[in-house]
């Protein structure tokens, strides 16, 4: 008769386990509260501690650590040096075993810190040319199916749950050792002192940024994205731009609490507006610069509108991503069959910005924005008026997130030129005059990094700029100022840059 050790702490769909294979002929075994919810459904089980001959001791601390376990788990049935000492130690194998571990990442403490369970899930999985091993409920069902059908499980199926079982172990151990390597709340460093990545790929996309690239979505272990509950409503599959660029326009969007939308080409904006509606902020958003938009990402904070799809559906547009979707705007874009439609949730915040660099990562905090503007100082003559300081705010947002050096023109509410990218940041304030034209007069700019020179304030001046914010710091700040007083413009230091390369 095969023997199934089932010890598991999340007993979703346990029961049902195990009355399928007592049904299929097995024998259960098992200890402590898996045992008594199994023996209360009325399927008889063996208690571990008599396979064992000894009870749970300290503290529930020891239960599965014994030789009748692991020999169980890791005996070689061709192998006759081991079938000997099975039998010289009263050792019966374990065909299968059933394993969901302590969870420690819901509270994590030392306590929930699982020994005996990774133990034995990596004995049975070593031994996976004999033993079948499951560490997630929902492979249930498929083990009894299998088992059903051909009365024990396939050795491709056993392979499949030990990589699996091999993978569940890697995560657990990782987010163990990140917990050690946090810094203390009162250290310094804010950085941990290592950094022990779990990912599963989570989701295999079109192609790579070329198309002769491959590429795909991982996701950290444990941790879950607002990309895996997105629904795609039409539209070709993803490729690895269309996320790369939906992520910048999709947190971008979400800075604002007023409607807003927010256009990206090359995960740089192209457009941003906000407005009283969803339907002025889409057009405001398009008007920025309507040349880039051209196969660009959509974004939009507020519910699409059957309106909002008909001003976007004459545009090429690659992604349109809202919280959901009147049925009139799925109807206009069910036209344009290669647009992808996204719903999702809201993006949530990260911890940390990871990049690769030859032989690691370079890893810091993520880049935010400060609501708070009580460090902010108006260096000018010209105070900011109470229209100029909310368009202040909305530029600093925006310049954040634009490639450095980074230069954006808004005006009520609206990004009318954007300069991103350049190796000098006078040449970014003049894209972002040529794109703006007459709306920049009487705007306000933003520069993620102080000005080495006057030389980009009387750019801004020139295009009609009335209000600048910066974060001050250069040693030329006083010609800045003393540029902007000649120009009767109000200027802020924010005291921070805004780097994004």
């Amino acid at each position: 008769m095969p023997t199934a050790l089932l010890s598991v702490y999340d007993k979703t769909g346990v029961v049902e386990l195990a009355r399928g294979l007592a049904a299929a002929g097995w024998r259960i075994v098992s200890s402590g509260g898996t045992a008594r919810a199994v023996a209360e459904a009325g399927v008889e089980v063996t208690d571990l501690a008599d396979l064992t001959g000894l009870p749970a001791i300290l503290d529930h601390r020891v239960v599965t650590l014994h030789p009748k376990v692991h020999g169980g788990l890791l005996a070689d049935p061709t192998n006759p040096e081991h079938q000997g000492d099975m039998a010289t130690h009263g050792i019966e194998a374990i065909d299968l075993l059933v394993v969901n571990l302590y969870p420690f990442t819901s509270n994590p403490s030392i306590e929930l810190i699982d020994i005996g369970g990774p133990a034995m899930v990596r004995a049975a999985a070593k031994n996976h040319a004999h033993v079948g091993v499951v560490v997630d409920p929902a492979d249930y069902d498929v083990v009894l199916a299998e088992i059903a059908t051909e009365g024990r499980l396939s050795a491709t199926t056993r392979r499949r749950l030990a990589r699996d079982a091999f993978a569940a172990i890697a995560a657990y151990d990782a987010a163990i050792a990140n917990w050690f390597d946090a810094p203390s709340p009162d250290s310094p460093d804010v950085l941990p002192i290592g950094l022990h990545l779990s990912l599963a790929r989570a989701q295999t996309l079109r192609y790579g940024e070329n198309p002769h690239q491959q590429g795909a979505r991982y996701r950290f272990a444990g941790a879950e994205s607002w990309w895996d509950h997105a629904e795609q409503h039409q539209g070709k599959e993803l490729s690895y731009l269309n996320l790369y660029d939906t992520e910048a326009a999709w947190k971008l969007v979400h800075r604002f609490g007023r409607p807003a939308c927010v256009v990206v080409k090359h995960a740089n904006p192209c457009g941003v507006a906000v407005a009283d509606t969803i339907e002025t902020a889409y057009t405001r958003a398009h008007e920025c610069d309507p040349v880039s938009a051209f196969g660009g990402i959509v974004a939009l904070n507020r519910p699409c509108t059957t309106a909002v799809a008909e001003a976007l559906a004459p545009v090429f547009t690659e992604v349109v991503v809202a919280p959901s979707f009147e049925p009139g705007a799925l109807a206009v874009f069910a036209a344009k069959a290669n647009l992808r439609v996204l719903s999702a949730a809201p993006p949530a915040p990260a911890a940390l910005d990871i990049r690769s660099i030859d032989g690691g990562l370079l890893v810091q905090q993520v880049d935010t924005v400060s609501p708070d503007r009580s460090g902010w100082q108006v260096v000018t003559a010209a105070e900011p008026t109470p229209e100029q300081w909310a368009d202040l705010e909305f530029a600093w947002q925006v310049c954040a997130v634009v490639s450095s050096n980074a230069i954006v023109f808004a005006n009520d509410g609206q990004a009318v030129g954007i300069g991103a990218g350049q190796q000098n940041r006078v040449d970014s304030a003049r894209i972002a005059a040529a794109r703006s034209g007459e709306r920049a007069r009487g705007g306000v700019c933003a520069s993620d990094a102080f000005f080495p020179f006057r030389d980009t304030l009387d750019v801004a001046a020139e295009a009609g700029i009335t209000a600048i914010i910066q974060p001050g710091g250069s040693v030329r700040d006083a010609d800045s100022i003393a540029a902007a007083d000649e120009h009767r413009i109000a200027m802020v230091f924010t005291g921070e840059r805004h780097f994004r390369h």
